[in-house]
């Protein structure tokens, strides 16, 4: 198994609604999908993000969009009316969900974007 982050594999959008965040995780092809459904679990984000979020995340499925939808509760300490933080919107979670590593099979070919530089 070879660790790659998950902008390597997929894309993300991200916001907000009231004190949570909300981050779409879009897998960049079918292989790719399957790798993240069985690694990118609710337990993983919470840990990846840690004292981020004070409350649950909930992850659901949309195997039709090669996607996970995740709900950060309690992340935005209050949400943009309320907050302090900078983002108080939740835009920028998307892309720190992106930085995750995970594992992938050594032979996983990972998919070139020439419009990104590497990180």
């Amino acid at each position: 198994m070879k660790r790659v982050k998950l902008l390597d594999i997929a894309h993300s959008r991200s916001g907000d609604k009231g004190d949570s965040s909300n981050i779409g995780l879009i897998a960049k092809s079918p292989e790719a999908y399957e790798i993240i459904k069985n690694r990118v679990t609710a337990k993983a984000v919470k840990e990846h993000f840690g004292s981020i979020i004070k409350g649950k995340v909930d992850r659901y499925e949309l195997p039709n969009l090669l996607a996970l939808n995740f709900i950060l509760h309690d992340s935005l300490g209050g949400g943009g009316s309320q907050s302090l933080k900078n983002d108080a919107q939740g835009k920028t979670h998307g892309q720190g969900l992106l930085l995750m590593s995970i594992e992938v099979p050594d032979d996983f070919e990972l998919s070139k974007d020439e419009n990104r530089p590497e990180i």
